[in-house]
């Protein structure tokens, strides 16, 4: 019994022991690669599978702060002076108006100055759009003055230039009221039809203003015009202009109170105020100019009212001008296009129509091409 116990247990421990041997040999060729044929034996590394190490990639860079950049200030336009524009006056002044001097220069030279000659300088200067009664007293001083004198060449010009420099009346205050008082600021409402360059003469003398160092607030009060407001709004930005504008249709009045408004608390030197130009009739603009000039004077005075006129349309620049006079008090005359027109006489008809000054002529379509009217340069340019 004993020994049947015995073989038991050792029966047991050599199946054991077999099962070992068998675990081990199989845990051994786990671990094994076989080597290539005549290499030796290599062992891998253990088979855990080894930590990845993520690969950066451009998006998982932090991208640098951005940057603030100021924007670059507008770059403003310096407007050319007064002298400048002086010179540029007489040079396009005489290329289009020396006609009319050359012509009547040629009939007063004449050996004979005979009736049917006084008639040709009458007619050079009626279609010169002189006016009938400037032409006649002009006229008559001529008769005068060349009967006594003689008729010489260069005493016909001489006497021609003093009677046409009459005309113009050089004695005229052509100064522009744009200082206002007890610290307002001065108040130009500019006036005229659509088409005359009314919205761009306002630019224009904002650009002589800003050359002479004032300060300077536009007032687009020509509501109905989306286009003028615009092109008001370039205006001031190519020098640094404030605008006040509204939404297209909004009351001119109320525009162009803010505008002054806006002029006196900043306590600029001049407000310029663009106006509706339409002529549908006389009692509708009489009311729309009337209650902007009213709104406006609660604010400040109203220092200057420009009426702006096309040179090129002759007498029906005439019918404006009466038109406006009879709407609102007109204290001087801007005449556009002067350059483009051989009849200059307009000066001397709608100073005498209105009894007030010419005081800017534009002579074309350069930003600075508007200067003050000269009375000497401008007959100068008549002769020639």
């Amino acid at each position: 019994m004993t020994l049947l116990v015995l073989f038991v247990l050792i029966g047991v421990v050599a199946v054991a022991a077999v099962g070992l041997g068998v675990t081990f040999l199989v845990s051994s060729r786990r671990g094994r690669v076989e080597p290539p044929r005549g290499g030796t034996d290599v062992i891998a590394p253990p088979t855990e599978a080894p930590t990845e190490r993520p690969t950066a990639t451009p998006t998982d860079v932090a991208p640098p702060a951005p940057v603030e950049v100021e924007p670059a200030a507008p770059v403003l336009e310096k407007p050319e002076g007064t002298a400048s524009r002086l010179v540029r006056l007489r040079q396009r002044l005489s290329g289009s108006q020396g006609t009319l001097g050359r012509g009547l220069l040629a009939l007063l030279s004449r050996d004979r100055l005979d009736e049917d000659t006084w008639e040709s300088i009458e007619d050079t200067l009626l279609t010169a759009d002189i006016g009938v009664a400037p032409t006649q007293q002009l006229v008559e001083k001529l008769r005068t003055r060349l009967r006594v004198d003689g008729s010489d060449a260069g005493d016909a010009r001489s006497v021609l230039r003093e009677e046409l420099l009459a005309l113009v009346d050089p004695t005229m205050d052509r100064r522009l009221q744009v200082s206002g008082a007890d610290g307002k600021p001065g108040v130009v409402l500019v006036v005229g039809v659509n088409g005359a360059g009314k919205t761009t003469t306002v630019g224009k003398i904002a650009r002589i203003l800003v050359a002479e160092d004032r300060s300077v607030v536009l007032g687009a009060a020509d509501t109905f015009r989306a286009a003028a407001v615009e092109q008001l709004a370039t205006w001031g930005e190519r020098v640094g202009v404030e605008v006040v504008r509204g939404p297209e249709g909004t009351d001119p009045a109320s525009v162009a109170f803010e505008a002054v408004k806006e002029g006196v608390d900043r306590g600029v030197d001049t407000v310029i105020v663009d106006t509706a130009g339409r002529l549908q009739n006389k009692a509708g603009l009489m009311d729309e100019l009337g209650k902007v000039k009213r709104v406006i004077e609660k604010q400040a005075p109203v220092t200057e009212v420009l009426l702006v006129l096309d040179a090129t349309t002759g007498q029906n620049g005439m019918i404006q001008a009466r038109v406006f006079s009879e709407v609102v008090d007109v204290t001087g005359i801007v005449l556009t296009k002067l350059d483009g027109s051989a009849k200059g006489g307009i000066v001397v008809a709608v100073q005498r129509e209105l009894g007030v000054p010419v005081k800017l002529v534009g002579l074309g379509e350069g930003a600075d091409d508007l200067a003050p009217f000269d009375s000497g340069a401008f007959v100068d340019a008549l002769l020639g």
